[in-house]
């Protein structure tokens, strides 16, 4: 028999009971006597049938099946995020389709739009902002929609991050007490929400708060990777920087090597605090003081936050913040 062609109605004929009884089998209905659980399952087995589940989702109209928009999924902070979510989609017995936009506005809406096709339950999305085109998908279509580690200004996607702002704050507060009159903020565009309205805006409280001007020339957008490092550096350094909070682990890598190869003393010369806690951090010499993220978490609670969505159940709150705290590793001064 070939077994492109297998149905349920193959293996029901085959164990010699009903395609109601296989079914249940298959879904792990318990209401199934052992001895015939056993007679299902090993013809499952020799017949190596594997159940339709675009037949199942026409059925039920539901496809069990949630599409995860990733923008870059070499980034281990992507990564580390899709990881939560996958969890808790196994756990709730959801499969995941992974599609990678490479941090493209309009393969974006383009890959929203395939996964809608194929009649996901629901999309996590995670990216650098919103655009209206996305938005106006995300309100067309009645497919719930959750971000994760993505900001929506306008409070209307349900929503899952820390506080960018008052963690940025921080890191910078931090740097200036242990003397610093002169850091550097670096991350990607401003357009995008997280940088331009909540690390900005921390970075600049920080320094209003330490009776210090905000100056130009220490802010720096520049692409998440590790070998821009370099020039960033050398710009940063041209303005006088003697600490720097990076929104990137790979860039902040690179940064921290071009200083090193100045043979500039790290943390005694030059102090670093990064964003994300990737296992990058504790990768380089020395290791990256960083914003600890609860990555896996942004994943996992964004999950359970979709599948709350999906099922119709009451939500408290659909723009969660989690908690974070900053661990100084080896670049920055021990106070």
């Amino acid at each position: 028999m070939d077994k492109q062609t297998i149905t349920i109605y193959d293996v029901a004929r085959e164990a010699g009971v009903s395609m109601a009884t296989v079914s249940r089998v298959v879904n792990g209905n318990p209401n199934v006597k052992p001895t015939t659980r056993k007679k299902v399952l090993d013809v499952i087995d020799r017949l190596d049938y594997r159940p339709n589940a675009v037949a199942r989702g026409l059925a039920s109209k539901k496809t069990t099946t949630v599409g995860v928009i990733i923008p870059d999924v070499t980034n281990l902070y992507f990564s580390s995020l899709a990881r939560g979510i996958d969890d808790i989609a196994t756990m709730y017995k959801y499969n995941i389709i992974l599609a990678n936009s490479d941090e493209n506005e309009q393969k974006e809406v383009q890959v929203l739009n395939t996964l809608l096709a194929k009649q996901v339950d629901g999309v996590i999305f995670m990216g650098n902002k919103i655009t209206e085109e996305l938005r106006a998908e995300f309100s067309r279509s009645r497919t719930p929609v959750v971000l994760a580690g993505t900001v929506d200004p306008d409070g209307q996607v349900g929503s899952v991050n820390i506080d960018y702002k008052i963690a940025t704050q921080d890191s910078v507060a931090t740097l200036i007490n242990n003397g610093h009159k002169k850091v550097a903020f670096i991350s990607e565009s401003h357009d995008e929400p997280i940088n331009g309205q909540y690390r900005l805006e921390g970075y600049k409280e920080a320094l209003k708060e330490a009776g210090l001007d905000y100056d130009e020339s220490l802010v720096v957008q520049s692409e998440y990777t590790y070998k821009v490092g370099e020039a960033v550096f050398e710009q940063i350094s041209k303005a006088g920087a003697t600490a720097a909070v990076v929104a990137d682990d790979e860039l902040a890598v690179g940064v921290l090597n071009a200083a090193l190869d100045r043979n500039i003393s790290v943390p005694n010369e030059f102090e670093l605090i990064t964003s994300n806690n990737s296992k990058l951090t504790d990768m380089t010499r020395p290791q990256l003081s960083t914003i600890v993220q609860p990555l896996y978490d942004i994943g996992a609670v964004s999950m359970r936050l979709l599948t709350k969505l999906m099922n119709k159940e009451e939500i408290d709150e659909k723009t969660i913040t989690l908690p974070f705290h900053i661990a100084g590793k080896g670049t920055t001064k021990e106070n």
